[in-house]
């Protein structure tokens, strides 16, 4: 049981920890064009995040995957502005509309899950089954995403619904943020 205590704490802080603020811009790109009566889609939209992470750390435990981390580090900001461009490009939030969120969380998913590859490929020892670490990391993981999208969906309630503010203003205001932290983070991790 300490063996699944310690990878989910280790997914949950993979979430909810300032150091991976990339990971927090991304859920928050990609929940901003939710509310709080669509949080049966943004439960699926997270779980196909974590579903695209939970392959790429599989395959590159055994070692059916590898790309240069720098490669990755850079990526990674790069999904976070595709992410917060889509939502400053669409023009209504239906969810005819959203259907391919799905995909881009599940493909962002992959390339995400290769920047914690190398660091958990390191922890699990050579003869370490990596079933019960990946499940209880990606739990976590899923925990650490599901609360802090609650957070936002209880804001955007607050400020959309109850303070009236234009659902688009929200929208733009949180893809506007996250696009522009997120190229600073890309310059700044630019591999060549």
């Amino acid at each position: 049981m300490n063996d699944f205590r310690f990878y989910f704490e280790l997914g949950w802080h993979h979430i909810i920890s300032w150091d991976a603020f990339d990971h927090i811009l991304f859920i928050v790109a990609l929940s901003a064009i939710y509310l709080l009566n669509n949080w049966k889609q943004v439960l699926v939209l997270v779980t196909a995040f974590t579903i695209g992470h939970s392959l790429t750390l599989g395959l590159s435990v055994y070692q059916l995957v590898s790309i240069n981390s720098n490669w990755v580090e850079f990526l990674i900001p790069l999904t976070i502005v595709a992410t917060a461009l889509f939502n400053l490009l669409l023009k209504d939030y239906q969810p005819a509309s959203l259907r391919l969120n799905y995909f881009l969380a599940l493909f962002f998913g992959l390339i995400h899950g290769l920047g914690f590859a190398n660091t958990i490929r390191f922890m699990l020892s050579k003869d370490q089954q990596i079933a019960l670490p990946l499940f209880s990391f990606n739990v976590g993981l899923e925990a650490g995403q599901v609360v802090m999208v609650s957070l936002l969906l209880i804001l955007g309630y607050l400020l959309v619904n109850k303070l009236q503010l234009p659902r688009k203003w929200w929208v733009w205001g949180l893809s506007v943020f996250s696009l522009c932290w997120a190229a600073w983070m890309a310059i700044q991790r630019w591999p060549l």
